[in-house]
């Protein structure tokens, strides 16, 4: 004789008793599969509890975690992209632009701003990949040039944050000559001996790695992130060979002489501070 009589079959609760955890509530890493609380992810720099997996951000992210209280002023708000070439593929280049910024609520793939970094006005540029692949078009350059200009002339420590897919070939040249032009831009900050740091996050490819995002007094990464030219099929089908282990991994150029370091997210405001106190 068993001690317990189960009478009633299943739990028996009725339907409009019945409640879901709401949308957003949990994150689940990508990578270990674990999840946690949204908003402990969110205090975590948008890193993994368990892994340490660094999500992939933009920059009202970046905005959030580096400036003092998100408090900044943005700087060309409201530069879009004009359609030089009249490019036209499975859609025009302006329908496009226009679709993306309806989609993501950004006017193109960069923002620039200044503001407090513990207590230290910065300037700083922050890509973002939501925009049609990160690419870098005329207004990705203008607008990091004229952030460039604002730091000469202010005299603060200027920041670029770097995650693209390289040029925009809806503009084509156009789009190359952002590399020379951000180019000369940084050199001039440097005659001015105006400190500037790169970080390189996961991916920064393309024109973008050929031109600012390897210019810098120090040139950072966040770990694990892809860093590269050419992508890696391209590689191996140009050289036929296969590649070595973790090809393109921010620590594999670090260890051929291309990085100065790797840096946690959640280290990063304090590790920027220390450099650009150290190169003022």
């Amino acid at each position: 004789m068993s001690w317990f009589v189960r009478k009633d079959k299943g739990i028996q609760t009725p339907t409009e008793m019945k409640r879901e955890a709401p949308d957003g509530l949990w994150y689940q890493c990508p990578n270990c599969k674990k999840a946690m609380h949204t908003r402990e992810h969110k205090l975590n720099a948008y890193t993994c509890v368990h892994c340490n997996y660094h999500e992939k951000i933009g920059s009202e992210a970046y905005f959030s975690i580096l400036f003092d209280d998100n408090e900044f002023t943005e700087l060309d708000a409201n530069m879009t992209s004009a359609d030089p070439l009249k490019f036209v593929d499975t859609k025009a280049y302006p329908d496009r632009v226009k679709s993306t910024i309806a989609k993501t609520g950004l006017k193109d793939a960069v923002r620039t701003a200044y503001g407090p970094m513990n207590g230290s006005t910065v300037t700083m540029a922050v890509m973002d990949f939501n925009f049609i692949g990160g690419s870098m078009g005329s207004v990705v350059g203008e607008k990091i040039a004229r952030a460039i200009d604002y730091a000469i002339k202010n005299k603060t420590p200027f920041l670029m944050i770097s995650r693209s897919g390289g040029a925009r070939m809806m503009e084509a040249g156009f789009s190359l000559m952002q590399m020379a032009k951000t180019s000369a831009k940084l050199a001039l900050l440097s005659e001015a001996k105006i400190p500037y740091v790169s970080l390189l996050t996961d991916p920064t490819t393309g024109g973008v790695t050929a031109s600012y995002a390897m210019l810098g007094d120090f040139n950072i990464a966040e770990p694990e992130a892809l860093i590269g030219f050419a992508g890696p099929r391209v590689i191996r089908e140009t050289i036929g060979k296969d590649l070595p282990k973790g090809f393109q991994s921010a620590e594999f150029v670090l260890d051929h002489g291309f990085l100065d370091f790797i840096v946690d997210r959640k280290d990063l405001k304090d590790k920027l501070t220390n450099l650009f106190r150290m190169l003022q």
